[in-house]
């Protein structure tokens, strides 16, 4: 029997259309109930749910569920877009009971070794050198030169590589995303070497770094299991950052409430991030879960293995979630942009502080920084899973070396390792911020 969903009535959550406009395609899945069928690429079908308390309840329930593809992976074409983000691998994302246990244990407690404030320098350092390369152009693509480019450069040292391997990091990655085969492969081909350099490199000599941690912790992974949560990560942890970077931005030059007022506004950056992860989701659509048994869920049946997955952007919005009405939500955690339950982020607290790092820094440069192009002509990337702009245009008084005040060239540039003690300069380059 086949465990995929029938197609008849299924929404595109593909093409020009739905990146255009996904609340659209999300209003169209909640006509036909709580879960309703969504095509996520050319073929491949899905159960998706868009309500709040079912995705809850869905997220939260292990019995029922499992996050292994393996038994669904045949019905995905080789060729599909999606096949990279289901493809099974020894890693947390796919794992069950006992197994997501011992593997969610190592990343959360390496992350717990991470020093906020050291991590807070760290993204100031990196976005320092960024900002470098275009603060005396007066203009800037804040998706490619930004937003894309600072949370794999502070995972980069986080794992403990040094900085000249950050270009090569995210080179690859951008390779990977490429649309054209041969570039796609040099991209992975890439990235694997990074990853076995990584990890010969502290295999052979220990540092303060997650990788050191992921290597020495008491559950003794094996090398392929250390090298895919590294792996998963990367993956989970820098899209996603540097999608809530660029739509956070977004809100904070184009509404009303923000325009103009990076660094004087009257509502903070924290409230700017709030409103992008309840309203525009970084990861619109993802947490596939299997049913063990044939299911009804919500008034749907689910055969054994069939892939439900979950839209965090649809729940967020769904006018039956019992949360605060539009417009009154920032300031409430209780939105699923970093899922929930047991398989929710465990590098939540990190991409926020990245993030805010990210967005301090950069206001605290380029105070009149302004949109570059109409907001409504703004374009995102097709797909169903991340909610990432095609590019970001934006301009500003032009900054030099040679200007008085603050600039990405005067202020300390010094950062630390993860975890050690920041020196006097670091801690007022922090408060300066």
């Amino acid at each position: 029997m086949s465990t995929t969903p029938p197609a008849a009535t299924a929404v595109p959550l593909h093409g020009a259309a739905h990146a255009a406009n996904p609340q659209h395609s999300y209003e169209l899945l909640r006509i036909q109930g709580p879960v309703g069928v969504a095509e996520i690429s050319p073929g491949v079908v899905v159960h998706l749910v868009t309500d709040y308390q079912a995705a809850i309840e869905l997220l939260q329930d292990t019995a029922t569920w499992s996050k292994d593809t393996r038994s669904w992976l045949p019905q995905v074409p080789e060729n599909s877009p999606i096949r990279p983000l289901v493809e099974w691998r020894p890693s947390l994302f796919f794992a069950d009971g006992d197994e997501h246990t011992h593997l969610r244990k190592v990343i959360t407690d390496s992350f717990a070794l991470l020093d906020p404030n050291d991590v807070r320098v760290l993204t100031f350092r990196h976005a320092d050198r960024l900002l470098q390369d275009f603060a005396d152009t007066g203009k800037v693509d804040l998706v490619s030169q930004y937003a894309q480019q600072l949370p794999l450069m502070v995972f980069n040292a986080l794992f403990g590589m040094g900085d000249e391997h950050g270009p090569r990091l995210v080179g690859a990655l951008a390779a990977m995303m490429d649309t054209d085969p041969e570039r796609k492969a040099d991209g992975a081909q890439l990235f694997g070497a990074y990853l076995g350099a990584l990890y010969q490199t502290k295999a052979a000599q220990r540092g303060h770094d997650l990788t050191s941690w992921f290597i020495d912790h008491p559950n003794g992974l094996s090398q392929e299991e250390a090298i895919n949560q590294i792996i998963i990560t990367l993956g989970a942890g820098n899209e996603p950052t540097a999608n809530l970077i660029a739509n956070t931005c977004v809100r904070m030059l184009s509404d009303e409430r923000y325009f103009g007022t990076l660094s004087t506004g009257s509502l903070p950056v924290q409230h700017a991030i709030d409103d992008a992860l309840w309203y525009d989701s970084p990861l619109a659509n993802y947490s596939f879960h299997f049913p063990k048994e044939d299911v009804t869920f919500y008034g749907k049946h689910i055969p054994a293995g069939s892939p439900v997955m979950v839209s965090y952007a649809a729940a967020n919005t769904c006018p039956h979630s019992g949360m605060p009405a539009d417009g009154y939500r920032s300031g409430t955690k209780a939105h699923l942009a970093f899922a929930a339950g047991p398989h929710a982020c465990p590098a939540r607290d990190l991409a926020l502080l990245i993030a805010t790092a990210a967005i301090e820094r950069l206001a605290s440069y380029l105070p009149d920084i302004e949109l570059a192009v109409p907001a409504d002509q703004l374009t995102y990337r097709d797909g169903p899973i991340h909610r990432t702009l095609t590019s970001l245009p934006a301009r500003f008084t032009p900054l030099t070396p040679d200007a008085k005040g603050v600039t990405p060239w005067s202020r300390s540039t010094t950062g630390q390792e993860p975890g050690s003690s920041s020196t006097a300069a670091d801690r007022e380059s922090v408060t300066a911020s």
